[in-house]
């Protein structure tokens, strides 16, 4: 079987809840010598959030440098250049609803996710962007979570066209919507 492994420079991983995606990542990451970066955009906010921070850092195991970056994505990513294998940024759903809850301001956030796109254009470590895919569901009731949903929508279509590797993990399965290879030789990795 051929991996996209050394073959790409960003690849998006993207899917539901619990679909896979961050194990996924993980085992495309572990193809990449160590040091490797994990880039954690969750924040604790509760004990059920703790918990599920406390499972990610358990499955990641060893051979992980880890730096929680609610806001500051870009310039984590830009600081790394350089010093990494691989880095893996876990998750850009999180990220945006960070920002768009802390700024309060959805234009602003169109400057700060092209910033993001751009400066992922230009890594030179290989990135893997892990980001939930939440437009497939029923229509939010409030502006809030419908604007939360747009931008993650236009988000993901931005990252897809930079990306050379896009998966959708789906019950577990990843499925190849972009690949350097053919998508029947990316199942599985």
């Amino acid at each position: 079987m051929v991996h996209p492994v050394n073959e790409f420079r960003l690849a998006l991983i993207l899917g539901g809840t619990r679909s896979g995606k961050s194990g996924y990542a993980l085992d495309l990451a572990k193809y990449f010598p160590e040091p490797r970066l994990y880039l954690a955009t969750a924040e604790a906010g509760d004990e059920e959030m703790a918990a599920r921070i406390a499972k990610h850092r358990e499955d990641r195991g060893a051979g992980w440098d880890t730096v929680e970056v609610p806001l500051e994505l870009t310039e984590a990513i830009a600081a790394a250049q350089g010093r990494y294998q691989v880095i893996l940024v876990d998750c850009l759903t999180l990220w945006l609803s960070n920002w768009l809850i802390r700024s309060g301001d959805p234009a602003g956030l169109t400057g700060v996710c092209l910033d993001l796109v751009n400066m992922l254009k230009k890594t030179t470590a290989p990135t893997i962007l892990v980001s939930n895919e939440v437009g497939w569901g029923i229509v939010p009731e409030h502006p809030l979570a419908r604007e939360f949903r747009d931008r993650a929508g236009w988000l993901h279509q931005l990252l897809a066209a930079a990306a050379d590797l896009v998966m959708l993990m789906v019950a577990g399965l990843p499925l190849a919507l972009k690949s350097p290879h053919k998508k029947e030789e990316c199942y599985g990795i």
